[in-house]
């Protein structure tokens, strides 16, 4: 089954360039586009698309609202949101990821790049431009000056095995390779991340990775090894 992916911008140009790759590659159907946050959200209910490419510039509410207002409507299944943006700064890049995005790229991505990202998002698993993935480790090392080993409260309060969890989450590791890694079943896995995100009170795994290298949990995940 095709992947259904709806592309949103501000720019005909923009929006028309997405859509000529995504359609050109076989396994990925562009269903509609669109430049207006608010047409995103009736297309999004009509026509259920898998992955929703968007900007953060659109026309009525911005891509950062469209994402927040999709999480609250509780699709079922929710489309993957990925997001692109010019401004890769600290506060635009946390904005984005506790909005609830599966994929964050900047606006130079190139096409195997988004390509990835739309097989990816499809999954349910996160992809970060590497411009992004460095500025997210910037602000965390940045951040983070509580001394080595030192947790959160709340992040101490987790079991080692849910720390465990959540440490490759964050690496980036799909459901499979978690459970691989950790010599445990899938269904185990996602038991543990579903007592993750109602323990920590976190909507998606996007979420999940932000918090783990807030908290301490990915320092002292490098430090005990």
């Amino acid at each position: 089954m095709p992947i259904d992916v709806l592309v949103c911008d501000q720019l005909p140009v923009v929006r028309n360039g997405i859509s000529a790759i995504l359609a050109s590659e076989e396994g990925i159907r562009v269903i509609d586009s669109t430049d207006s946050g608010i047409h995103a959200m009736m297309i999004a209910r009509t026509r259920r698309p898998h992955v929703i490419i968007t900007s953060l510039d659109l026309v009525g509410i911005s891509g950062l609202e469209m994402v927040k207002r999709l999480h609250e409507e509780k699709f079922s299944p929710a489309p993957q949101v990925v997001a692109f943006t010019m401004d890769d700064s600290d506060e635009v890049i946390s904005a984005v990821l506790h909005a609830g995005v599966t994929g964050l790229l900047v606006k130079e991505v190139d096409r195997a790049e988004l390509v990835s990202a739309v097989h990816s998002a499809a999954q349910g698993q996160m992809m970060l431009a590497p411009r992004v993935a460095e500025r997210l480790v910037n602000w965390f090392r940045r951040q983070d000056s509580r001394p080595e080993g030192q947790l959160q409260p709340v992040a101490a309060a987790l079991t080692p095995r849910e720390r465990q969890v959540l440490s490759l989450i964050a690496k980036g590791l799909s459901t499979e390779q978690v459970a691989i890694d950790l010599a445990i079943g899938i269904a185990t896995v996602r038991t543990h991340v579903y007592r993750l995100r109602n323990k920590l009170e976190l909507k998606d795994r996007a979420q999940l990775v932000s918090f783990a290298y807030r908290s301490g949990v990915m320092q002292m995940s490098a430090s005990a090894r």
